[in-house]
């Protein structure tokens, strides 16, 4: 056996191993299209069928280190970066262009009460007693978009699930990453 030589491990995996002078070394899974990976995460995370908002040409970078997909563009502005737990962050770019192109993208966001909005467009948190309505698939954890009517004011994290948001008057719901006001551009 060569110093790189393909092993059958005989299991129904589906992972290449190589063998490397002293040791078994696995590669990546059998790749899969880089396109539909993307399709798969905005599905799982913003709800089936989601990813038919999403062009035909989106821009994706790789790590030249991994080979791993780190975000996606479209029409050549940065929408979303892969998180490395299997997330994305999404861009307000990227939820505007989802909120315009699908109506099923609405449920994965929080509308503020008008007095909190010109905070919450600077970057600050949106809390609980500000919140005016939420979407069903709001859960701890995922990314949401801060609308105003059809607009993205901000995209942050949800710290409480929909259910609690309008039930609780007290506390953070939804801690901004980034807001309109605070953008460079």
């Amino acid at each position: 056996m060569s110093s790189l030589d393909y092993i059958d491990t005989g299991c129904n995996c589906n992972y290449i191993y190589l063998a490397y002078k002293t040791g078994n070394f696995y590669l990546n899974p059998l790749p899969i299209d880089a396109r539909e990976k993307v399709c798969r995460h905005v599905d799982a995370l913003f709800g089936e069928g989601l990813s038919d908002a999403l062009p035909a040409d989106i821009q994706l970078e790789f790590s030249r280190r991994t080979g791993r997909i780190k975000n996606f563009s479209i029409g050549g502005r940065l929408a979303g970066t892969l998180r490395t737990d299997g997330g994305i962050a999404l861009t307000i770019a990227g939820a505007q262009h989802f909120l315009d192109n699908s109506k099923q993208f609405r449920e994965s966001c929080v509308a503020p009460v008008q007095e909190a909005m010109p905070f919450v467009s600077e970057g600050r948190s949106l809390f609980c007693r500000h919140v005016e309505w939420c979407g069903s698939n709001v859960k701890v954890g995922s990314d949401v978009a801060v609308i105003d009517s059809s607009k993205v004011i901000a995209v942050g994290v949800a710290i409480l699930p929909s259910g609690l948001m309008k039930q609780y008057s007290r506390g953070v719901a939804v801690k901004i990453r980034e807001g309109i006001k605070g953008r460079t551009e």
